[in-house]
């Protein structure tokens, strides 16, 4: 099959194109509005996105095949039977739909947290799939778990894969597990590194569970508590997966998490933010590490994204469909 033309929203980082580009598909247009995250994208792929897409004219959009975001979880302005275009007015998804009138990429692959399928009582989730099939697409959605996929981190997002109707698609499977023995200890940098020490948490006020895990699992395994024991406040075992990382996250361990390494608890360095998520080792940060964290919580495990593709390939090769 030829490969993919693709436009990259809301790339942040630009976790999209780290799984696209691996794979042979071909970058034509980046937006991102958030500077640090513009930089990060300039020094890694060598251009500088555009800023706000609800700015961008329609005729500065390239011809792609494949539309792939991230975009914020945002309420409708509207409800009720009329489902319209114009009811995602004011959100992030209207500029979505805008740019898939004008282009009619073939294919579009979109992400967003767990919770989105749950928002606003289920509505915002039934006029996604509305609002994209009244733009002319076949639409299939899926949460996956990036503990799944070989990276060690608990990180369950919502996905929806967009096929344009004249393609005729009326099937799809999102991609299954991976059956990958990987737990948090395999990524983590040597104790005595140095950067680590401001990562280093002291209290006086930790309780351990009495049983300790003594094998490794694909999930996070809490092994006791700091404080009163709640969001940020939780200590984990290295032989298990981290927490989902948090853009926002509060608490003590706030946005990646404390974990019991050889006898200290510490939260994770954006080094090995970068490991869970899947970024490959010569990705370069942002400097500031607060930044670096943000980042990482806002944006997607680039394996998950990396099997979903496959499986796209996978089912325009199969009914050889071509793309344009």
């Amino acid at each position: 099959m030829n490969k993919l033309s693709y436009i990259d929203l809301f790339c942040g980082i630009g976790g999209f194109r780290q799984a696209l580009d691996s794979r042979g598909h071909q970058c034509v247009f980046s937006s991102d509005w958030d500077p640090h995250a513009q930089w990060v994208y300039q020094k890694n792929y060598g251009e500088t996105p555009f800023g706000d897409v609800s700015k961008l004219p329609d005729s500065e959009v390239p011809v792609h095949d494949l539309l792939c975001g991230g975009f914020p979880c945002q309420p409708f302005s509207i409800s009720g039977n009329q489902l319209g275009f114009e009811d995602a007015r004011g959100t992030l998804l209207h500029e979505i739909l805008r740019i898939v009138k004008v282009r009619k990429p073939a294919v579009v692959l979109l992400e967003n947290v767990k919770n989105y399928r749950t928002h606003d009582l289920g509505r915002t989730h039934a006029m996604t799939l509305e609002l994209l099939g009244k733009v002319g697409y076949s639409v299939f959605d899926q949460i996956l778990n990036s503990s799944n996929f070989g990276v060690p981190q608990k990180r369950e997002r919502l996905f929806f894969v967009g096929f344009r109707k004249d393609l005729q698609i009326s099937q799809f499977t999102f991609p299954s597990p991976l059956s990958v023995d990987i737990a948090l200890e395999d990524i983590l940098l040597p104790e005595e590194d140095p950067c680590l020490e401001e990562l280093i948490i002291s209290r006086d006020d930790v309780k351990w569970k009495e049983k300790q895990p003594a094998t490794r699992k694909n999930r996070p395994l809490r092994i006791g508590t700091v404080g009163k024991g709640g969001q940020g406040e939780r200590i984990y075992s290295v032989k298990g997966h981290a927490v989902t990382l948090s853009a926002y996250g509060g608490g003590i361990g706030a946005k990646t998490g404390m974990y019991l390494v050889g006898n200290r608890i510490r939260r994770l360095h954006p080094e090995e933010c970068k490991r869970v998520m899947g970024f490959p080792k010569e990705f370069i940060l942002h400097e500031k590490r607060n930044v670096s964290y943000k980042q990482f919580g806002n944006s997607v495990a680039v394996p998950v994204i990396s099997a979903i593709a496959e499986r796209i390939e996978n089912v325009l090769a199969i009914m050889g469909k071509q793309v344009a």
